[in-house]
């Protein structure tokens, strides 16, 4: 099990520059890539990307790589043709207004296309060092979520190990449910008719009829049998989505428990239960 908010960082040293690579990332249903790349190496963020898409799968990504020192800094230099077609388009401005003046430099260095850059492009061996940082972020970022995955597997474990306490609970107190329907309909029937006028043969029908409607046997199979399947898909790659169903079904089943019981014990176990399965809930949001 992994989760998916993690963090990665990994540095390295080239000549000139150093290189650092970040990587963070919180849940979100499909894979959420936000990506800043240094300028020299703008042309590989496909690369990256593709990258970063198969070993991340899923979550609100921030990726960043950063390029520190002299090496980044890329050679600037004025476009002369352009910065004295500006002077000269200017000075004729100028004239043709009246204003007194010849100090457009500070002007013309803000035009468009005046400075340029010239863009250098990592030679192989140098990329080769990039990837190999960008890489051993990744690593430090999936053990990241490994160790984050196996704290949430722990208390998922737990907890699904408390539900099924409680299931056992619930057992135990729905037999006696069944004695304190009884009672209790033959306590009105006995206040509001005399003895012999008691039909014990339609008594006996009516209260098989009730207890089968309120029967919640096959809820509690149910129930155990998602708790149990639940624990196995957690040793699952990426497992997230399909243990949400599975709460969603457990969820159902509780529900029913719940509906049907008329039992305030059971109830009281039913609150609990419901209580457990929302922390699951809420934990399941950041698993991979």
């Amino acid at each position: 099990m992994k989760s998916m908010t993690g963090f990665g960082k990994a540095t390295c040293e080239l000549a000139g520059k150093k290189i650092t690579v970040e990587i963070r990332s919180l849940n979100s249903r499909q894979l959420d890539l936000n990506m800043r790349v240094a300028p020299t190496y703008r042309d590989k963020e496909a690369e990256i990307r593709g990258d970063l898409s198969r070993a991340l799968e899923r979550g609100k990504v921030d990726f960043s790589l950063f390029a520190e020192g002299a090496g980044e800094q890329q050679a600037a230099a004025i476009n002369h043709p352009i910065a004295l077609a500006y002077h000269k388009e200017l000075k004729a401005l100028a004239e043709l207004i009246g204003e007194q003046r010849e100090d457009f430099l500070s002007l013309i260095i803000r035009m468009p296309d005046v400075m340029k850059q010239d863009k250098q492009e990592p030679d192989e061996q140098e990329w080769n060092a990039v990837n190999a940082c960008i890489q051993e972020a990744i690593a430090a970022f999936q053990l990241f979520r490994n160790t984050e995955g196996q704290v949430l597997a722990q208390e998922f474990r737990q907890r699904i190990n408390l539900l099924l306490q409680l299931l056992e609970d619930v057992v135990a107190l729905d037999p006696q449910r069944a004695l304190n329907v009884r009672e209790r309909l033959q306590k009105v029937l006995t206040e509001q008719l005399s003895p012999e006028k008691i039909d014990q043969n339609r008594f006996e029908q009516e209260l098989i009829y009730y207890l089968e409607k309120f029967d919640i046997t096959e809820e509690k199979l149910r129930l155990k049998t998602h708790c149990d399947y639940f624990l196995k898909v957690m040793a699952e790659p990426a497992s997230g989505r399909k243990l949400g169903f599975i709460a969603q079904e457990i969820g159902r089943e509780i529900n029913t428990i719940g509906s049907k019981a008329n039992d305030a014990g059971i109830q009281k176990l039913v609150v609990q239960m419901k209580d457990e399965l929302e922390k699951i809930k809420e934990q399941l949001l950041n698993v991979l």
